[in-house]
């Protein structure tokens, strides 16, 4: 989590100056590079196909959209609004595990819910004459999030947890280039979404260096991820991931200078209160 909150801290300082395409392709090089030698150093085959093509391009993509929104929203919105938004993900997940996963839900996982979107509207105080739409972004990243893991649990009986994430990587990898050369060969402007206009630095080693750690804080995050719930309890490392929030709650003000109001402490009391 110390990892994660670090490579968000940084993409949020650089977000406005440059490409945020180039550092979610860059990222996805770094985690498949990553994840190749892990797989030869545990002696795992190395496998990019599945058995499911079409929902692995679906996980892939809508992932890869959905945290580009989380990204764009950093340079909008606070950093610890912007993650406890992103935490409303086990709700979601609770939504689709009934749904496609057949799963029963008791009632005290219909009251949590309840308690985790009055989290949620305690921090995006809606003012329907004045809709913050960067506010939606990290719990539209959420609702990806939680489809993609879904789809996962889904496909695991074929599908590998290191195919899977080949597939996110390759996502990315394809989704970034996709729509970098779009915008660089038409007079494509997008609005609310400006930072993805910023053109790509490939002639600055400084800048091709930093992007590049970067990717190496989210991979040996991912890497950490993947080790503990393969090693532990998930009842255990899933609330532990609440830490992210208390990280993004300090760095946002020691760094920023942002603080959440008191309506806004509340809600992300309320958030992580319910996801635990």
């Amino acid at each position: 989590m110390f990892l994660f909150i670090i490579h968000d801290t940084l993409i949020k300082l650089i977000v406005n100056d440059l490409s945020l395409l180039q550092i979610l392709v860059f990222r996805a090089i770094v985690g498949s590079v990553f994840l190749i030698l892990y797989l030869l150093y545990v002696k795992e085959n190395i496998v990019f196909n599945s058995a499911y093509p079409f929902v692995a391009v679906f996980r892939g993509l809508s992932l890869f959209f959905g945290f580009l929104l989380f990204f764009i929203s950093l340079s909008k919105i606070g950093l610890a609004e912007a993650t406890s938004l992103y935490f409303v993900s086990p709700f979601f997940i609770t939504i689709f595990s009934y749904f496609i996963l057949k799963n029963e839900i008791g009632i005290n996982r219909i009251f949590s819910i309840i308690v985790g979107f009055s989290g949620t509207l305690l921090i995006i105080k809606p003012d329907f004459t004045n809709i913050n739409i960067y506010m939606t972004f990290p719990i539209i990243t959420a609702f990806t999030y939680a489809l993609s893991m879904t789809l996962a649990k889904k496909t695991s009986k074929k599908d590998s947890l290191f195919q899977q994430t080949f597939h996110i990587y390759i996502g990315s990898f394809i989704g970034g280039t996709v729509i970098s050369a779009l915008i660089y060969n038409s007079d494509i402007n997008f609005n609310i979404l400006d930072n993805l206009n910023n053109p790509w630095i490939l002639n600055d080693i400084q800048t091709v260096i930093f992007i590049l750690f970067i990717g190496v804080l989210g991979s040996l995050g991912i890497i950490s991820l993947i080790a503990a719930y393969r090693i532990g309890s998930p009842l255990i490392n899933a609330p532990a991931e609440y830490v992210h929030l208390i990280f993004a709650v300090i760095l946002g003000f020691f760094i920023f200078d942002e603080l959440p109001d008191f309506y806004s402490f509340i809600g992300i009391t309320l958030i992580v209160a319910s996801g635990i």
